[in-house]
């Protein structure tokens, strides 16, 4: 069974309000109207979610690739991400990021396997007590 990759429209609202759980309801209302998620749907059911913004800008960034806990390990994160860099690529980017916590060994080897690379980290003190990694990678 094969995920269809759709970017999210205002009917998938409530969806993203109850499984975004990384962000407020103003900005997860604010990503829906500038087209910034990207929904995977399994059967007509929203089965994950990939949420990105503009690093200066100009740089495509992941902020969130998610899907249910029922649905991982199919392909689905893949299927969000291939579509979200063909959507980049054919928007003229050369250039994608993203992060995850230094901690979180297993997030940093799926966007490894996915081509990015590592290009440094920084520490947040109070606000986030392990540091963020970032990952690039080249489009070019």
């Amino acid at each position: 069974m094969h995920a269809r990759t759709i970017h999210a429209e205002n009917c998938h609202l409530d969806w993203l309000l109850a499984h975004d759980r990384h962000a407020p309801e103003q900005w997860i209302r604010r990503c829906l109207s500038l087209g910034e998620y990207i929904i995977a749907e399994l059967e007509g059911e929203p089965a994950g979610l990939l949420r990105f913004s503009w690093f200066w800008g100009t740089i495509p960034f992941m902020d969130l690739i998610m899907v249910l806990p029922d649905r991982r390990r199919s392909g689905i994160g893949t299927a969000l991400f291939r579509h979200w860099e063909a959507a980049m690529r054919d928007a003229g980017a050369t250039l994608l990021m993203t992060s995850s916590q230094a901690d979180e060994a297993e997030p940093q080897a799926w966007h490894r396997r996915n081509g990015f690379r590592d290009a440094g980290s920084v520490s947040f003190g109070h606000l986030q007590p392990v540091a963020e990694v970032f990952l690039v990678k080249d489009l070019r």
